[in-house]
């Protein structure tokens, strides 16, 4: 029902505040009767993470950051959903206005700063849930305030990598101050050791996942796939959002708003990188494509350059929920195109290609 309402509200909601027209839908979600997970065709299934996702399409972080609505956007069509960020104590965030749409771009630029109920609301609501049906993960960060920002993360995973199928460690945001300077080699070290030393403690089976930004020189990216490999990362999730602003934006005004740019422009750099981090993965390290994910077409390439999956958020704001119906649609059309029986058999083919920006 709210996939083919969407066209009719879309005009009121953007009307709106983003932010406010967001809290309005995550409300409308919650007041929605609970329902199962669509059941997919099981050519889209991805065994991945010692899980069998239903589908390769995602929710990114970022929509749901309180765990408020998991189920309902399970119910949606959503292979798998990542709530969060979350820190350990509960922050506001920057302040309003920190949202922006631009629309002719069909882009978002937001400064939230990571605004958090709290670790043990977001803790309180996972345990609420446990035994459905779904993959979940969690994305978790620091406090802006925090002296042990290792720390931060490391009571976070201890907390949350029992509740979900795996955990986001999120050093990309570019509206923490200093949050980026942990994709630094010796930060970055001592960070994921601790953060796996602490899932470990817990007992938890969840992944380890790492989010990376976008904006980084390539001999960083080669630290980053190193450390990510030698401790024990099962998954890079390529990429955040971009302090970048393409010359392309259409919305002069808004675009020199401060935060993270999202959305079809930051398609390119981010599959880019995407392609760019396969090429030194391999298939030793899935790669999770984030950045740009608005059609079937769009799925695809991130497959192609090296994706085992894919995740969305932006594309919620322009297509509304139906776009996730139409992806996996499209995505087997794909396949039965090509002759191929799982989505496995096209990861990375274009790598090579990708990464030059083909």
């Amino acid at each position: 029902m709210i996939d083919r309402a969407f066209p009719l509200v879309r005009p009121l909601l953007h009307r709106l505040d983003a932010e406010r027209a967001h809290d309005l839908t995550l409300r409308a979600l919650a007041a929605m009767p609970r329902r199962a997970p669509q059941v997919d065709d099981p050519h889209l299934a991805v065994d991945v993470l010692g899980r069998r996702f239903p589908n390769p399409v995602g929710l990114a972080a970022g929509f749901d950051k309180g765990a408020r609505v998991p189920d309902a956007l399970l119910g949606l069509g959503f292979g798998f959903v990542e709530v969060g960020g979350v820190v350990p104590r509960p922050q506001p965030g920057n302040p309003r206005p920190r949202v922006f749409r631009l629309t002719a771009d069909r882009a978002v630029i937001n400064r939230y700063g990571l605004n958090s109920e709290g670790l043990d609301v977001v803790a309180a609501r996972l345990r609420a849930r446990a035994g459905r049906a779904g993959i979940v993960g969690v994305n978790i960060g620091a406090n802006k305030e925090a002296v042990d920002r290792l720390a931060d993360y490391a009571a976070c995973t201890r907390a949350l990598a029992p509740l979900a199928d795996f955990v986001t460690v999120n050093v990309s945001s570019p509206n923490t101050p200093g949050l980026r300077d942990l994709q630094g080699e010796a930060f970055l070290d001592e960070l994921l050791a601790r953060t796996v030393e602490a899932r470990d403690a817990s007992g938890a089976a969840a992944a380890i996942l790492l989010k990376i930004a976008p904006d980084m020189a390539l001999d960083a990216l080669d630290a980053i796939c190193a450390t990510a490999r030698r401790r024990g990362v099962q998954a890079l999730v390529v990429s955040n959002t971009t302090v970048a602003r393409p010359a392309s934006l259409v919305e002069g005004t808004l675009a020199r708003e401060t935060g993270g740019l999202s959305g079809r422009p930051l398609f390119g750099p981010a599959t880019r990188m995407l392609a760019q981090t396969r090429l030194r993965v391999g298939d030793d390290l899935p790669l999770i494509g984030v950045g740009g994910v608005d059609s079937a077409d769009a799925a695809w390439t991130k497959i192609l350059a090296g994706a085992s999956l894919v995740q969305l958020y932006s594309a919620l704001v322009y297509e509304g929920p139906g776009i996730v119906g139409r992806i996996k649609a499209g995505l087997l059309k794909r396949m039965r195109a090509e002759g191929i029986a799982t989505l496995r058999q096209a990861v990375g083919r274009e790598a090579a290609d990708l990464a030059r920006g083909g």
